[in-house]
């Protein structure tokens, strides 16, 4: 029963984007909010620098031990805001992803030129119209065996796609999701991710303040 409401609870809380969260403990230690750039997007000193090849970013990426991640972006978006000012502030999101993927941030109407996986030369905007892109922010994660992808675009190759904005919980079991390769024998994201809650809740620990809470209160 204890999983079936916790299913319930991640179904209905997941998307809902500012709900009334608890405020984090005092001690709780933030990153500094990131900086804005000319382009209206915030950035992260650890974003990629990348030349927009995309299949040479998931060899660099491969050859590193990390995953290829693009993060979608646009100026003025609050949910993109919100990512960056309350989800990558919190130092054990950050190591993570940054221990174990390299990510990309793109412009939904960005002029600037890409290298589609197979070869394609196009611009940020219309690689955003070519993949569906249609929500920012999106984050888009690709296979880790660049020998995999052959000749494919790469919404042809991606492994998972979330539009939105995620909670820092939901946030943070996504990143561990796809590095775990989970999706591989559970497709559903929801499904695993009220497996991990029911073993949260094993521990004690109280899955609603963890579902709804701007910080990751989680050992």
């Amino acid at each position: 029963m204890k999983k079936f409401k916790f299913l319930g609870l991640l179904v209905i809380s997941a998307f809902i984007i500012f709900a009334v969260a608890e405020p984090a403990p005092a001690n709780s230690k933030k990153l500094p909010k990131p900086v804005v750039g000319e382009d209206g997007l915030h950035k992260q000193e650890w974003f990629h620098d990348s030349f927009l090849d995309l299949k040479e970013d998931l060899a660099e990426a491969k050859a590193s031990g990390k995953r290829l991640v693009i993060f979608w972006e646009q100026k003025g978006c609050p949910y993109c805001k919100r990512t960056h000012e309350v989800n990558l502030r919190i130092p054990k999101i950050v190591k993570f992803i940054t221990d174990n993927f390299v990510v990309i941030q793109m412009n939904l109407w960005g002029d600037k030129e890409v290298t589609d996986f197979n070869g394609e030369v196009t611009t940020e905007k219309k690689l955003s119209q070519k993949w569906a892109v249609r929500f920012t922010p999106t984050i888009q994660f690709f296979p880790d065996d660049p020998k995999a992808i052959g000749k494919k675009s790469g919404r042809d190759i991606e492994v998972m796609r979330i539009p939105g904005y995620f909670k820092p919980f939901h946030f943070y079991f996504l990143f561990k999701y796809v590095h775990a390769k989970a999706y591989k024998t559970e497709p559903n994201f929801q499904r695993w991710l009220g497996l991990e809650g029911d073993k949260l809740a094993e521990k004690g620990l109280d899955i609603q303040k963890l579902l709804w809470a701007d910080d990751l209160l989680i050992d």
